[in-house]
């Protein structure tokens, strides 16, 4: 039984940039052993051929709103219904993952039985199919520290947790905003521990534009992200990374430090 799955609904694969950067990622989470399974949800054109060439688990036949978006409730339930793994990772299609984020979940477990891993993102830009040989982590956290960004501690890219967590989710469109915000609410609003792991995973987002979305717009200012922020139950539940309670710093929970702009929150 893997101790993790990580599951994800790709874009489709069609515009070449973002078949690249997909399958980096996906080539990324194949990369961390036996204990980690990875599934790739939905009907998007290229995604069941990508799944196949890439030797991983692929489900269609996603819900979806109605303007035709698969939606957050569906995707995590067939997650659920197909894995037994006790941690569950939702990622974001481009995001590259390492070693670091299986040891964090391992630490995580060992300290807290109801929680929710979030954190920071770094920005990188990648044009090329990546190689995954022997010290490719390593060549990555170079590249990273060298060229990539730290990402405001605005939205999540990727969420780790027990699976009997998050069995009820509103109906969300995925890819837009104001959902991700509703699930760190919840865990707080259930007294869950929030844990910030950005001292301890280096996520890797790799940089696209828009143009899988309608006009090309940044998702933010879509009709369907008006529609989450309404199910999320609207500003007051629109939580980001400084409401975590917790952060996992070396190996440890502790609590956050005081800031000014924890404090304003």
């Amino acid at each position: 039984m893997p101790f993790l799955t990580i599951f994800t609904a790709p874009k489709p694969f069609t515009n070449p940039h973002i078949a690249i950067i997909q399958r980096n990622a996906i080539q990324s989470w194949k990369q961390l052993g036996k204990d980690v399974s990875v599934l790739l949800l939905g009907d998007e054109p290229g995604l069941a051929e990508a799944a196949h060439t890439l030797g991983v688990r692929h489900l269609p036949g996603l819900k979806r709103s109605p303007q035709g978006t698969p939606l957050v409730s569906h995707i995590f339930e067939l997650a659920r219904l197909h894995s037994d793994s006790p941690l569950m990772v939702f990622a974001n299609a481009d995001m590259l993952l390492m070693p670091d984020l299986v040891k964090s979940a391992i630490e995580v477990i060992d300290q807290s039985s109801r929680f929710l891993v979030v954190g920071q993102r770094w920005d990188l830009d990648v044009k090329q199919p990546l190689s995954f040989g022997p010290g490719w982590d390593e060549s990555l956290r170079r590249d990273v520290r060298k060229r990539g960004r730290l990402h405001a501690a605005g939205g999540s890219d990727y969420f780790i947790y027990p699976r009997d967590c998050f069995a009820d989710l509103p109906e969300f469109a995925i890819g837009r905003a104001g959902w991700d915000n509703w699930m760190i609410y919840h865990a707080r609003a259930h007294q869950w521990d929030v844990i910030d792991a950005t001292p301890s995973i280096m996520a890797v987002h790799q940089d696209h534009d828009y143009s899988h979305l309608p006009g090309g717009q940044s998702h933010y200012n879509l009709e369907e992200s008006d529609r989450n922020r309404l199910l999320a139950g609207g500003k007051s539940h629109m939580y980001i990374l400084l409401d975590a309670n917790k952060r996992l710093v070396e190996g440890r929970l502790r609590r956050p430090p005081r800031s000014l702009s924890r404090l304003l929150r």
